[in-house]
């Protein structure tokens, strides 16, 4: 499938690992050239090096929970490009903790890191975008529709936020032809989450999955450079989950038991 995106210029926030990275490195396959950010400086330059092995990249070190970092970055893609078609909205934080354990301060980093930083992003997009059109793709989580009790508790709420705000932008700027998407990842394997989370966990939360396994950063990153691409273009307003299945069935191992009596 031609996905109409040789020679456009892509922007992913938090592209130096994980489903970000995954992203660009799709974009470059595609013939895009990508832009990408995260607040790490040795770990955006080493994956612009090893990325630049696929195609034009453009990195800085930004902390997108900050409006004039953000905007700055926009700035300078469109400077050195000459222009702006996508905007990935990918950063996030999950903060691992219950609900009554967040003082202010982290409950203002969860606000920034997940909310602001999706409202800027938006924002810096639509400068560039505004009188040639493009496509916005924010990163949602499958926990908007699954909260999550005992840990992370704030980050689902903030997700859920993300997907009425994704469809809110796409209200405001449907007029600039410019489409405003959103995905909603289930368990993925990428470096924060294998970190963070004991082998047990990991295990237990790919067994309530149907396709038993957590996802590859690969395959959130297909679906969306699919949602930013021509291949979409009568998409907007539109969130998509891609999660393996799960918490779709109150009974997840049904037809593996039924598979396992088969063979017996």
């Amino acid at each position: 499938m031609e996905l109409g995106l040789k020679g456009k210029v892509a922007v992913i926030t938090g592209g130096s690992k994980g489903i970000g990275y995954a992203t660009a490195k799709e974009f470059l396959k595609e013939g895009a050239s990508v832009a990408i950010c995260a607040r790490n400086q040795k770990e955006i330059e080493e994956a612009a090096e090893t990325l630049g092995k696929f195609g034009p990249v453009y990195a800085e070190t930004v902390d997108v929970s900050k409006g004039d970092e953000i905007y700055g970055f926009a700035q300078h893609v469109f400077e050195h490009f000459g222009r702006l078609d996508v905007w990935v909205n990918n950063v996030g934080t999950t903060g691992y903790k219950k609900a009554d354990e967040y003082d202010e301060e982290e409950i203002n980093l969860m606000v920034d890191t997940c909310f602001k930083s999706v409202v800027y992003g938006c924002q810096a997009a639509f400068r560039y975008m505004k009188n040639t059109g493009g496509a916005i793709v924010n990163v949602s989580s499958l926990a908007a529709r699954c909260s999550s009790a005992g840990r992370s508790t704030l980050y689902g709420p903030l997700k859920s936020a993300i997907n009425n705000l994704t469809n809110t932008f796409a209200g405001e700027y449907c007029a600039n032809h410019i489409r405003v998407c959103c995905i909603m990842p289930g368990f993925t394997a990428t470096p924060l989450a294998k970190a963070a989370i004991s082998e047990e966990e990991l295990q237990k939360n790919a067994m309530g999955t149907l396709l038993r396994r957590m996802a590859e950063p690969e395959e959130i990153a297909k679906p969306i450079v699919f949602l930013a691409s021509d291949a979409a273009s009568y998409m907007t307003a539109t969130t998509i989950e891609v999660s393996g299945g799960r918490s779709m069935t109150l009974n997840p191992s049904f037809a593996y038991d039924r598979l396992k009596e088969d063979v017996e």
